[in-house]
């Protein structure tokens, strides 16, 4: 079910690696009015606050704001953090909205990006990280790039 996405990034929230434990990923469609996908696409978007919710079967992205496009017309969203319906299959929404009602899970927004033309949503099913388990995966991260650090002065000295 999970995607990894091809196209063009827009935005990427870097907050939700941190913050959560993301268990699954889905690729939603955006449904966007007016002008938003020239705004979008002018890289004027941010999801560093946005939630998603369900609600009669479909879901929405919530506080996800895209600035006004600044050539736009009347047709323009006059609310750039409005509620934007989410395109996603019926099983994957029954999936979310199962998992998403046990306690600790949530719906997270973690990448727009353009596909095949089309502004795509990569949301996460996330369970919330501890503040002991943000400072070991810190901790682990930077572990890892000590590691890296030494691997490639080591290189240097082979050369």
């Amino acid at each position: 079910m999970s995607k990894k996405s091809e196209g063009k990034l827009l935005a990427q929230n870097k907050k939700a690696s941190h913050d959560y434990f993301i268990e699954d990923t889905f690729e939603a469609g955006l449904v966007l009015t007016g002008t938003e996908i020239k705004s979008l696409r002018g890289g004027r978007s941010n999801i560093s606050d946005a939630f998603c919710t369900i609600r009669n079967g479909e879901a929405f992205v919530n506080n996800m704001h895209i600035s006004p496009f600044e050539q736009g017309n009347r047709s323009n969203p006059s609310d750039p953090t409005r509620a934007r319906k989410l395109l996603l299959k019926r099983e994957q929404i029954h999936k979310l909205l199962g998992l998403a009602k046990q306690q600790g899970y949530t719906i997270v927004p973690l990448k727009v990006y353009i596909r095949n033309g089309f502004a795509k949503l990569l949301i996460g099913l996330a369970k919330g990280k501890k503040q002991y388990d943000k400072r070991e995966s810190d901790a682990k991260r930077d572990a890892q790039r000590d590691i890296q650090r030494a691997l490639r002065e080591k290189q240097k000295v082979a050369r």
